[in-house]
């Protein structure tokens, strides 16, 4: 491991970090004010790093990359998540001071200290891709999720010779250990998880085999390659206690999200290639301190279901919108999610989670635009939107490049972050001008009332202009916690 100084936890306060509930975050959390994303260099010419950007509107610098962090050379840095958050509220030894950066490219793990001075971060301690894979046979490293223990676990979708497999790894608070998670076999696939502990579950997903993905995709590969499974784990056991075959409705399921309510027994996946919101549950499920014996009960469903755009001009016959983000806000209403290759974000009232509502729809870019003859629609748009592809705005004279992609929801519901970029191989195939020329941060504005979206003029920061070269980012995290980090216990 390199390091320097990992922060010393010290109690500030009688809780620990993020917030007791919720809805405690919904109706009293902090807005916003810095945003942390992770920036990628595709061609691998300089080191990636990590963006603070400045989100307070009365900051003289607002709407602007006020920090740049290099971490590694062909990182290839994706998402990232806390050392501690709601899940260790109750511990007031613990506190919100490491972003932690699993990189999926060069399979190292950085910890970068956000406490010192939240506006202008820096790198605590990186434990290198060796140490990890001597420990646990794991590499292609994703989601982070902090755990009430303090201890921090990470996602790993496969090996050092690229061949797919699924498991997880656990860093101790101050990265000084890893260890595997679970003695259960690695699993064929891995991606995302989401765990509840009233509930002693995690559900958990995967993409597909590394050595397939990372070259770009290959629909022929679709069958042998890639993933179309849930696997429901016993929480306590750390074993898995049941596959669930999405089948055709469910290709590639990647973001997995619970309703926030600890003890509710719902949930929603995104499944890219079908491009179908999967709604899991379990009716026999009830919550208690997490030392139960769990029912293999869980079942899934396509509750939203999306028609393909029927097209002339492109790489093939019809275009996926391909899910490729989800999430649910604070107070378990509203269900998100992008369609990076059809270019629209979505919103749905999931107040009874097994038939959502259609509440908003937004049109963010895609690979078919008005105007553009190069791509033809033929058939295939939403019903709401009719027979004709509804216009891609700009903002403050920028075109909006590629699709909509990873997003980020304020703590309130009220303000939704989006980025662009999904994996430099895939924006290289899919929007090589967004590959080449850098991707951008705007804001959606959210009605959560009535429902609907609407695009924030005031805010964007295009990332074609940065001082050594366009970058790529990727997930927005907050200081204080937000939608798809903090889990409560």
């Amino acid at each position: 491991m390199t390091e320097s100084a990992v922060q010393t936890t010290t109690t500030c306060c009688q809780h620990g970090p993020g917030y007791a509930s919720p809805l405690e975050a919904f109706n009293s959390g902090d807005r916003e004010k810095l945003l942390y994303l992770p920036a990628v260099v595709p061609d691998h010419s300089r080191p990636d790093y990590l963006v603070t950007v400045d989100a307070n509107p009365d900051s003289s610098t607002y709407s602007q990359v006020i920090h740049r962090l290099p971490l590694g050379t062909a990182d290839e840095l994706h998402h990232s998540g806390w050392n501690a958050c709601s899940s260790c509220f109750d511990d007031s030894s613990k506190a919100r001071s490491l972003l932690i950066l699993p990189a999926l490219g060069s399979g190292r793990v950085h910890a970068v200290d956000v406490a010192t001075d939240p506006r202008a971060p820096r790198l605590a301690k990186t434990v290198e891709q060796k140490e990890i894979v001597a420990a646990t046979g794991l590499t292609y490293l994703h989601s982070t999720h902090c755990l009430a223990t303090g201890e921090i676990m990470i996602s790993a979708m496969g090996d050092t010779e690229g061949e797919a497999k699924g498991g997880f790894l656990v860093l101790d608070e101050k990265l000084n250990s890893v260890k595997l998670w679970s003695d259960h076999p690695t699993l064929p696939y891995g991606y995302d998880y989401w765990y509840q502990p009233r509930l002693n579950v995690m559900i958990s997903t995967g993409w597909g085999a590394p050595k397939a993905f990372t070259k770009g995709f290959n629909p022929a590969e679709v069958e042998t390659l890639y993933n179309r499974q849930l696997y429901v784990w016993d929480w306590t056991t750390k074993k898995v206690i049941q596959e669930i075959d999405l089948g055709a409705e469910g290709l590639i399921p990647l973001e997995v999200r619970f309703l926030h309510e600890p003890t509710a027994p719902h949930g929603f996946v995104g499944a890219a290639l079908s491009s179908n919101i999967i709604h899991f549950t379990n009716s026999t499920a009830t919550a208690s301190d997490g030392n139960g014996t769990l029912s293999k009960d869980w079942t899934a469903s396509a509750v939203i279901k999306q028609p393909w755009m029927d097209v002339e001009g492109w790489l093939l016959p019809q275009v996926p919108p391909l899910i490729t983000d989800i999430l649910i806000s604070l107070d378990d209403k509203y269900l998100y999610f992008s369609n990076w290759l059809r270019g629209d974000l979505v919103q749905y009232d999931i107040s009874d989670p097994g038939h959502p509502k259609l509440a908003g729809r937004i049109w963010l870019g895609g690979v078919a635009r008005r105007g553009d003859d190069s791509i033809k629609v033929t058939g295939g748009l939403p019903e709401d939107v009719g027979t004709e592809l509804p216009e891609v705005p700009t903002v403050k004279g920028a075109v909006l490049r590629g699709g909509p992609q990873m997003i980020q929801l304020s703590l309130d519901g009220k303000r939704l972050y989006v980025t662009n970029s999904l994996y430099s191989a895939w924006d290289k195939q899919f929007y090589p001008d967004m590959a080449k020329n850098g991707s951008y941060l705007l804001r959606v504005n959210v009605d959560t009332e009535k429902g609907g979206l609407s695009l924030d003029q005031d805010f964007f920061v295009d990332f074609s202009k940065e001082p050594d070269g366009p970058a790529l980012v990727h997930e927005v995290r907050y200081p204080g916690g937000d939608c798809s980090s903090d889990i409560w216990v």
